[in-house]
């Protein structure tokens, strides 16, 4: 690791008067789904990596919200993030020109697919979906992929119901990201919830990635004391995106720096990651088309 260490600050040092013509600091946002201090932890060695790699100021952004990472892409203020992919579809949507999908985070098979997994503590007796009627529902974000899009798709058919309160559950709650859900579940705020994770590996870890493994690992949830009740189909694994309107040699370094941060540093990429992954590989935009009409549709539908 020193070595390549060594050879990011030669590159840095070699092309540090250029890069300082063009920008002058980098921004890194990062979604919800933890609280905002255990977010900048993780990605500590993510921002210190860019700052030797871009020789620039960097700085970790923590909106309460996904939309708050989505508007700073938007607007400009935010260079980078790790988006969901209806997270991505809605800034593409929003504005095509805005950024670019670069790098996806794929699974220890080698696929870049994880699922939204409803769960409930085991002692409700809750064991599916059917024991939910009437029951209290928490989903993360109205942004989310797993924490909403998709189950306000999938539920829906299975239950033969919409999500309306009091349609089949008698509520429906957002609680603010994935940690949120999870502790809400836990603490029997609701009565059942929604979250991501990649479907591999042993329940007990909460599976290889994701927000579970992410909660058990910080000792919010042991997992014999929740139950799985309800998993989606494969969802595609949302994008890296860069600003398209970044230099190029910007873009092309965070690239190289993410895309081998598996390789250089198994920590900082099970932080950044959220557990156990085979890295980041190359995606471009055509891997959301399905989930752009997706969204696309959801939004004239609530509109």
């Amino acid at each position: 690791m020193k070595k390549l260490l060594a050879a990011f600050a030669v590159t840095t040092a070699l092309t540090l008067p250029a890069m300082a013509q063009d920008i002058t600091e980098f921004r890194i946002g990062i979604l919800g789904g933890e609280n905002a201090q255990d977010r900048l932890t993780s990605h500590e060695c993510l921002k210190n990596y860019t700052s030797e790699t871009l020789g620039v100021e960097v700085k970790l952004f923590t909106p309460a919200d996904y939309d708050g990472v989505i508007q700073g892409l938007l607007g400009g203020t935010i260079d980078m993030a790790w988006l969901g992919a209806s997270g991505y579809a809605k800034a593409y949507l929003t504005d095509p020109e805005a950024v670019e999908p670069v790098l996806v985070k794929t699974n220890l098979d080698g696929s870049f697919s994880y699922h939204s997994i409803g769960f409930a503590r085991k002692d409700s007796g809750i064991t599916s979906l059917d024991d939910m009627q009437g029951r209290k529902f928490g989903f993360g974000d109205p942004n989310s992929t797993s924490g909403y899009l998709i189950p306000s798709v999938e539920i829906p058919m299975a239950t033969g119901a919409s999500m309306e309160n009091g349609a089949y559950f008698g509520e429906v709650v957002f609680t603010g990201g994935h940690e949120q859900t999870i502790v809400a579940v836990v603490n029997g705020d609701v009565d059942a919830g929604v979250t991501w994770a990649d479907g591999q590996g042993n329940w007990e870890d909460g599976y290889n990635s994701g927000a579970l493994r992410k909660a058990v690992d910080s000792g919010i949830v042991d997992m014999n004391d929740i139950v799985e009740i309800w998993k989606s189909k494969p969802i595609p694994e949302g994008p890296v995106v860069l600003r398209k309107a970044l230099p190029d040699d910007v873009k092309a370094k965070m690239v190289e720096l993410v895309g081998g941060m598996h390789e250089m540093d198994a920590q900082c990429a099970y932080n950044i990651a959220a557990g156990d992954t085979a890295g980041f590989a190359p995606i471009t935009h055509d891997a959301y088309l399905t989930m752009i009409e997706l969204r696309k549709a959801q939004t004239a539908q609530t509109n």
